[in-house]
C-alpha cells in the first residue's frame, strides 16, 4: 500500500541537492522482524509473557534491548538482563546465516553510487548483529558510515543517531533522505529534520505517515520512490 502526504510523492518547498541516503537496518535493509519476533516469543514465554504481533509491534519493535528488558522484565538485575539480551541476539544470529535484502535495495544503492551520493546505515541494532547482518547481506563494504546507537550511548527515537550521520557527512538534513520501517525510527529521522520514507515492512503505513514520513512504500522497488529520486 502506497501513502503520501500529498497527491504526488515529491517534497514540498525549495529542494536542496540530494547528497546522502540513510538507511535503518532491521526491517529496512532486510526484513528481520519474523526472526526477532520468533526469538522474543520463545524467550519471553519462559517468563509467562505471551507475545503476539500487536504486543511485539507496540512494546518491542524498534526499541533498544536494554529498554525492552527493563520494561518487560523489571525483575532482572543488570547482570541477568545482559545475559538475557546476549542469549536473545545469539539465537537471532543462529537463525540468519544468510539474509535476503529488501526488494529493490540493490537498485537504489547502485543508483546512489552512480551519483556519488553518500550512504549510511543508522541503526538501533546491537553491534554484533550489525556486523552479522551486513556480512549476511554481502554489504560489509557498501556504506560510507555505519552509525550504531549502542556506540553513541543513545538510540532512536532520539534524533542523535541521525544527527551524528549528518555531522559526519557535513551535510544539512534537507540534503538527505532517510528510510525507516518503525515508529521509533521515523520519529528519530523526522526529529532530525530529514525527509523520511517509510518502508511498510513491519508497521501500518498509516502510522508511519502520521509520524511524519512524506512517503510510505512497501519496499525500494516502488515506482513512486523512483519518482522522488528523479525529482532530486
Amino acid at each position: 500500500m502506497l501513502l503520501t502526504q500529498s497527491d504526488t510523492p515529491t517534497l514540498a518547498g525549495p529542494q536542496t541537492q540530494l547528497a546522502a541516503l540513510l538507511y535503518d537496518l532491521d526491517g529496512t535493509l532486510v526484513n528481520t522482524d519474523p526472526y526477532h519476533f520468533r526469538v522474543w516469543q520463545e524467550m519471553l514465554r519462559d517468563y509467562g509473557l505471551d507475545v503476539d504481533e500487536a504486543f511485539y509491534q507496540s512494546r518491542i519493535s524498534g526499541r533498544l534491548n536494554p529498554a525492552i528488558v527493563a520494561d518487560l522484565l523489571p525483575q532482572l538485575d543488570e547482570s541477568a538482563a545482559a545475559k538475557f539480551i546476549a542469549e536473545k541476539e545469539a539465537r537471532f544470529r543462529s537463525l540468519t546465516p544468510q539474509m535476503v535484502p529488501m526488494a529493490g535495495l540493490g537498485g537504489v544503492m547502485e543508483w546512489a553510487r552512480g551519483r556519488e551520493l553518500k550512504q549510511a546505515v543508522v541503526t538501533n541494532a546491537p553491534v554484533e548483529n550489525v556486523h552479522h547482518a551486513l556480512q549476511a547481506l554481502a554489504l560489509e563494504s557498501s556504506f560510507d558510515q555505519v552509525v550504531i546507537s549502542d556506540l553513541l550511548g543513545i538510540g532512536k527515537p532520539d534524533p542523535t543517531p541521525y544527527l551524528h550521520a549528518l555531522e559526519q557527512f557535513e551535510i544539512p538534513a534537507a540534503a538527505a533522505i532517510a528510510f525507516e520501517d518503525s515508529p521509533s525510527g521515523v520519529r528519530s529521522a523526522v526529529a532530525a529534520g530529514i525527509p523520511t520514507v517509510g518502508i511498510a515492512s513491519t508497521h501500518d503505513p498509516q502510522v508511519l505517515l502520521g509520524l511524519g514520513a512524506f512517503l510510505v512504500v512497501p519496499d525500494f522497488a516502488a515506482p513512486e520512490l523512483w519518482e522522488v529520486f528523479n525529482c532530486r
